[in-house]
């Protein structure tokens, strides 16, 4: 029986990732049908973007790293000029200022800040000496690489975003080998200025998101809305869920947002722990590819930026799921590839592209011997 021959080209594609990342997609499409009550109103728009991003990314693996290591800095600068003009003339939405619209497409730059700082601050401490690291020079441009476009954001107000930002940033900082003592005083002057923050840079509906997730039955009609409404959508699939098309508190509209920041409460519902299960399971396989990849990679660029980008990747399921069982305050953060929306998919599928990118280049580096 004649084999089938794949280019090598397309051969060298982790179609194992691919597979997962169209399972977890597709299920995400079936969950949105279902929060439509049997419409396609988000299901194809949200298929027809996953096309699009899936060609995105597979072309993004045909460069090599050295092309994104080149246009780190650019990139990030182009990203910081779009989050300006947020300031400047960005379109309202659900009360906050995070929106470009560019005609036909609007698009929401800080997300793309969060593979973009990832990638800028790996290729600085790429460029950096080794026996710079134990010195303040190491560490105040990446403070600044990181700060400013965190403070930018948090200016919209989407203080989860800036958080993710943060975190992606000081991943880098993190694995690059900075000595602990600089983590330690950040921790410490980060658990100081907490009062400040909360009396003075939070918003008001902040504080309150903060406040009901200390107390979430101090105002279940009230801020404490969404939670309460989740725990209930979750608790009431049980094992299997109440069946496809079946949930109440999306059809019935007492679930807010069931299509975008609390999709996994909507899945819950109708589809149980089954559902949940399959999505985690999903998640931790991207994951841990993403992880191998970071581990494979020889040069500092390449492994910083894919274990950042991993990070990325791990925050945004991390904190939605947490958030949607109570376990964090409510911060906006979607699930990637579930949730309907085009700049967060668009942005994990920039990381998994550049991902795959290392990827090949590690698989097709001769010093792996036969390329396997």
């Amino acid at each position: 029986m004649r084999r089938l021959h794949i280019p090598s080209p397309f051969a060298v594609l982790p179609w194992k990732l691919l597979i997962v990342v169209t399972a977890l997609t597709g299920f995400g499409l079936l969950i949105l049908y279902s929060s439509a009550a049997g419409a396609l109103t988000w299901a194809l728009p949200q298929g027809i973007r996953f096309v699009v991003f899936l060609g995105m990314a597979i072309v993004m693996s045909f460069f090599r790293s050295q092309f994104y290591k080149e246009w780190a800095f650019l990139a990030y600068g182009g990203v910081l000029v779009l989050l300006m003009l947020v300031e400047a003339m960005g379109a309202m939405g659900g009360g906050a200022q995070r929106w470009l619209d560019l005609g036909p497409i609007r698009i929401q730059p800080s997300e793309l800040m969060k593979p973009a700082v990832v990638i800028a601050v790996a290729r600085f401490y790429d460029m950096l000496p080794a026996r710079e690291l134990t010195r303040w020079t190491a560490v105040w441009p990446a403070l600044v690489l990181i700060g400013f476009p965190a403070a930018l954001v948090m200016l919209q107000p989407d203080l989860g975003t800036a958080i993710a930002v943060t975190t992606g940033g000081a991943t880098i900082m993190f694995l690059a080998g900075l000595p602990m003592r600089y983590f330690v005083g950040a921790g410490a002057a980060v658990a100081v200025t907490i009062p400040i923050a909360y009396n003075f840079v939070l918003h008001e509906y902040q504080r309150h998101r903060i406040a009901i997730f200390l107390d979430p039955e101090a105002d279940p009609l009230g801020t404490g809305y969404h939670i309460t409404q989740s725990k209930i959508a979750i608790g009431s699939g049980g094992l299997t869920g109440n069946g496809f098309l079946q949930g109440t508190q999306s059809h019935f509209a007492f679930l807010p947002e069931p299509h975008t920041d609390f999709i996994f409460a909507t899945m819950a519902e109708e589809w149980g722990m089954l559902g949940g299960l399959f999505i985690i399971f999903c998640f931790a396989m991207i994951l841990k590819w993403g992880l191998g990849v970071a581990l494979d990679s020889r040069g500092k660029f390449e492994k910083l930026t894919a274990a950042g980008l991993t990070m990325t990747i791990f925050f945004y399921v991390a904190i939605n799921m947490m958030m949607v069982m109570g376990l964090a305050p409510v911060v906006g953060i979607p699930l990637p590839l579930v949730s309907y929306g085009g700049s967060a998919m668009m942005t994990v599928m920039i990381c998994l592209g550049v991902l795959m990118s290392i990827d090949r280049q590690n698989r097709l580096d001769p010093r792996r011997g036969n390329g396997d």
